[in-house]
């Protein structure tokens, strides 16, 4: 990774022996903005995990050896998305959960989004950890919408069924909801906890692919449907076996600074 540094290592060490509080140990803020990869936060594994931009909505994630590995809660999110931390099954700060009014037929509200910086091209498998946070219907409260809106191919595949969303001048057409370029993605099972799982086509459920043809960045975002779908973290892998992808041990994207 690029270090951006506006001046020197040995004057930034002197900056800091005379203005800091060696108890604390905090870099000042200038020092953290000009050296993205200084990290303020752990995943999982005590690894680094994020680049300590001013912003979290200057992250760029980045992509290395065909695996993109993020933690939900790392965007700009509204106000009716909340962060929570009961139970044992999450990872990270915590998950994020919708609890705003129900978006079924709407996707585009209250949005967030994701920059990653692809530097292996190629079609990418898209999964989430997620879970069912209200009532006791794994079909019912499970669900969120999905797009890549700048990628070469947005698609979903069962064997050779091939599926694309609504509106994008593509053919075929997933049933159920789908709209503008959205996939609605969701988890199914009567096992309502966190788990790997992203599927569209109702009763039909299809895996989701992603084509990025060229290095770059791209955007992947995201538009609140049920009230209670939590989401965990999420993956995209190309070339790599699915168990490692999600295995806990696989490090998080490291993040640079816009």
């Amino acid at each position: 990774m690029t270090l951006m540094t506006a001046c020197s290592e040995d004057a930034l060490d002197k900056e800091l022996e005379d203005s800091l509080d060696t108890d604390k140990m905090t870099p000042p803020e200038d020092y953290m903005a000009d050296n993205p990869s200084n990290t303020n936060e752990k995943d999982e594994n005590g690894k680094d995990g994020l680049a300590s931009c001013q912003n979290v909505s200057d992250y760029i994630f980045q992509e290395i050896d065909g695996l993109i590995k993020i933690e939900f809660e790392n965007a700009e999110f509204s106000d009716n998305w909340k962060l929570k931390t009961d139970g044992t099954n999450f990872s990270g700060k915590g998950y994020m959960v919708w609890e705003g009014a129900q978006q079924l037929g709407q996707p585009g509200n209250e949005k967030t989004a994701f920059t990653l910086q692809i530097e292996h091209p190629g079609t990418y498998q898209f999964l989430w950890k997620s879970a069912v946070k209200t009532g006791d219907s794994g079909s019912d409260h499970n669900d969120t919408w999905l797009r890549f809106g700048d990628a070469d191919d947005f698609y979903a595949q069962k064997g050779n069924s091939v599926v694309y969303p609504m509106d994008t001048g593509k053919s075929s057409n997933p049933d159920g909801a789908s709209k503008d370029g959205w996939f609605k993605i969701y988890r199914s099972g009567n096992d309502l906890d966190f788990k790997w799982q992203a599927k569209t086509f109702d009763n039909n459920a299809h895996d989701i692919f992603v084509v990025f043809e060229n290095k770059g960045l791209y955007t992947m975002e995201i538009s609140a449907r049920s009230s209670g779908h939590a989401i965990d973290k999420f993956v995209l892998f190309k070339d790599i076996p699915q168990e490692d992808a999600i295995a806990d041990t696989t490090d998080l994207s490291e993040v640079r600074c816009q």
